[in-house]
């Protein structure tokens, strides 16, 4: 049997500076990898602190324009039912607040036809009176899913508004989307039904439980006053 031949000293040195030609190569690897994994971290964490900042300052922006948009809100006078009412959603929407600050003061639950009318004569004056107002003509983009989008927005608001009017009757009917976000409104203790060109005798007909909630009616005052209302109650002027 013949006796395997013994590496030259000179072949083992070569092969030694191959592997070491090779762990060198896999180190100079592994570090520059190391060095874009520690990169990445740190600028992953800048923009972390950028937004950061960036929600500090937004926040501050916001809460300091509903300190000066509150400021114009007119003088109301309030029923008892609405005192009562509106009381409680004061407390509620105070509570939401503390334990929830990045979220909307209100949700607003309109009908489809009612979106670039009274829902957003609404809207405009909540938001003129410092309201933070989830409003889906302006919170629903284009191509999204509207189901989901007003899911979201019913979770990240204090409280919610039913603007009751014709069109909304005839969503609850035909059992829309209205019909699906009321569903889910009527299912916590966070709303406040808006009556507006309709009697709570016509919404009991259609929707008892709604109906049973006591409310505000531009049947007693006019929209502005009913947003000052709301104003008043989720975003004292104080805040």
């Amino acid at each position: 049997m013949p006796v395997p031949r013994m590496p030259s000293q000179s072949q083992i040195r070569s092969q030694m500076r191959a592997a070491q030609r090779k762990a060198e190569q896999q180190f100079e690897r592994d570090l520059k990898a190391a060095q874009r994994k520690a990169e990445n971290e740190v600028k992953a964490q800048q923009r972390r602190n950028e937004q950061a900042a960036q929600r500090k300052i937004d926040k501050w922006v916001r809460d300091t324009n509903r300190k000066l948009q509150s400021a114009s809100r007119p003088s109301v006078t309030y029923r008892a039912t609405e005192d009562r009412t509106l009381g409680a959603v004061a407390t509620e929407a105070e509570r939401q607040a503390a334990a929830h600050p990045e979220r909307r003061d209100v949700f607003l639950c309109h009908a489809w036809g009612d979106r670039q009318g009274a829902a957003q004569e609404l809207h405009d004056l909540l938001e003129r009176f410092g309201v933070s107002v989830w409003f889906s003509e302006k919170d629903v983009a284009l191509g999204t899913s509207l189901v989901r989008e007003i899911d979201k927005g019913l979770r990240m608001s204090h409280i919610g508004i039913v603007l009751a009017t014709p069109n909304l009757l005839r969503s609850l009917a035909a059992e829309g989307i209205a019909d699906k976000e009321l569903s889910a409104l009527l299912a916590t203790d966070r709303v406040i039904p808006v009556v507006h060109g309709i009697t709570y005798e016509e919404l009991r007909d259609e929707s008892p439980l709604l109906a049973s909630r006591s409310g505000l009616s531009t049947g007693e005052d006019t929209l502005e006053q009913v947003a000052v209302k709301i104003a008043n109650a989720v975003r004292p002027e104080s805040d």
